[in-house]
């Protein structure tokens, strides 16, 4: 069963509800945030975000179901890139 209002806390601090399956870049743009992007294949790395403290590609993944707390994502800083 898909699960809906999964809370989801962005870095600028806006909190959004969404459901299991959502887009991640329609939710970041829905809280006021942009996530960047470069191949949108899984290539790159380039959008890379972490939530809840684990690194994942948006653009190969939706938003998947969270039992428990809300998802807090933060951007992954890479010194390199």
């Amino acid at each position: 069963m898909k699960k809906t209002n999964i809370k989801i806390i962005w870095p600028n601090n806006n909190e959004t509800y969404v459901s299991e399956g959502d887009d991640w870049f329609s939710a970041a743009k829905k809280a006021g945030m942009e996530i960047p992007t470069g191949c949108l294949t899984g290539s790159c790395g380039a959008c890379e975000i972490d939530v809840n403290g684990d690194t994942i590609r948006p653009c190969i993944s939706n938003i998947k179901n969270q039992i428990g707390p809300p998802l807090k994502v933060t951007y992954t800083t890479d010194p390199y890139w």
